[in-house]
């Protein structure tokens, strides 16, 4: 993903799946909102309408929430 390089995290693997880039939500978003001067729910509806909505085929990347076992 084109300018979200300091929330890639690394490359995710699971059997019977090709490897795919692992970005962190949470930086996603803190990008969002400084590089287009969103607010945080803009951020948020920007990213789940236009980056986790949109498929790109095998190479779609996925992303992590670090939530607590408490807060999932």
């Amino acid at each position: 993903m084109d300018g979200f390089d300091d929330a890639f995290m690394g490359v995710g693997m699971s059997f019977s799946q090709q490897k795919m880039a692992v970005y962190d939500y949470d930086k996603v978003i803190e990008i969002l909102m400084r590089d287009s001067e969103m607010t945080h729910d803009e951020a948020v509806e920007y990213f789940d309408f236009n980056i986790i909505g949109a498929y790109i085929g095998e190479e779609t990347p996925t992303f992590i929430k670090r939530d607590t076992h408490e807060q999932i």
